[in-house]
């Protein structure tokens, strides 16, 4: 079931989609394939907005043959739990994010590595795209029967949001409350800083931010800015890019299994043909997002390129205690090591 996650031609994606298309539009009387695909963030958001786009795209391929209904906002299920109704076909399609299924393969936390910490994001999709995504893709295929469409979505930039303590330097977590949308790297980096970690699924941080549950949390620009929480009291953020979240395009073998080879490749084209992109969209977005918050009052520090690294620095001596409480493998820190600094 493993899909080679090394980006296709758009040439040969769209040939093939067209021929597919050719032999598909004699088929008459046939019913169309409805798939049900479940987001936990809101219509407007970047990852919503890009599988909407690509479930249009495949319907137009298909000549109509598989048709989609994206139930957003977490009407289905929330990310920290869709793994599960994959896996038991009661959701066809679900694009989590990859730091809510480290309890399952704990390796899908090796963009936490320190190794990652404020690189550009280049850094990231190399490393998902090669060797260590391979890992990853291998594990979660087997363990939840899924079969994985092709390269992962980027959602972007996670930095730390603050409601009432300004963040000038990764100092000032210390002792806060940091809410975390999951994943043991994530609570790592934020006990390292000296924070408490927080776990909410992300459809209940605004009445959590509004009562005062945490005192911040670890997202981006673009996902505070769809939720607006600025209305929930977010006044500051540090922007460290402490990693990039991606999203994983996963298909459950229940579903998969209704297709025939030329759906099957058709869906996996249209993907490999658009997720450059999706990306490109994805850091345009997250730009507007940061004018949007700063329009509404939020307050943005920026750390130097010297402050990442020395926090770079000093998260990479204690990588052996990440690797620990992260169950990451030897191997996939290895891999993503040799990614980033260009051996592999």
């Amino acid at each position: 079931m493993g899909q080679d996650l090394s980006r296709r031609t758009l040439g040969r994606s769209v040939v093939a989609a067209v021929g597919t298309f050719g032999i598909l539009r004699h088929a008459r009387g046939e019913e169309a394939i409805k798939l049900r695909c479940s987001l936990d963030t809101a219509p407007s958001h970047v990852r919503n907005v890009s599988v909407v786009d690509y479930l249009k795209k495949v319907e137009a391929a298909t000549g109509g043959k598989i048709t989609s209904e994206v139930f957003a906002s977490g009407q289905l299920y929330a990310d920290l739990n869709v793994a599960k109704a994959l896996l038991q076909g009661q959701v066809d399609m679900a694009v989590p994010g990859g730091w809510t299924q480290t309890g399952i393969v704990p390796d899908a936390d090796f963009c936490q590595l320190p190794v990652f910490y404020g690189q550009p994001i280049e850094a990231t999709e190399h490393a998902a795209d090669g060797k260590p995504g391979g890992v990853v893709v291998k594990q979660l295929e087997a363990k939840l029967r899924v079969t994985i469409l092709g390269p992962w979505l980027d959602l972007g930039f996670q930095n730390w949001y603050t409601t009432k303590q300004q963040l000038k330097t990764t100092d000032d977590i210390k002792g806060l409350k940091i809410r975390s949308p999951g994943g043991a790297g994530i609570s790592w980096r934020i006990n390292f800083f000296g924070g408490i970690p927080n776990v909410t699924s992300w459809p209940n941080v605004p009445l959590a931010l509004s009562q005062g549950t945490f005192d911040g949390f670890v997202s981006t620009n673009e996902s505070v800015s769809s939720g607006k929480l600025w209305e929930a009291g977010v006044r500051y953020s540090y922007q460290d890019h402490q990693y990039v979240g991606q999203y994983m395009p996963m298909m459950s073998e229940t579903f998969w299994a209704k297709l025939t080879p030329e759906f099957k490749k058709i869906m996996v084209d249209v993907w490999a043909a658009n997720i450059g992109t999706y990306r490109a969209n994805a850091g345009a977005s997250q730009e507007r997002a940061r004018k949007t918050l700063a329009d509404n009052g939020v307050i943005f520090t920026d750390p130097s390129p010297g402050v990442l690294a020395a926090a770079r620095k000093a998260m990479q001596a204690d990588v052996a205690s990440l690797a620990s409480s992260a169950k990451l493998s030897p191997e996939v820190v290895r891999l993503s090591e040799e990614s980033v600094n260009g051996t592999a």
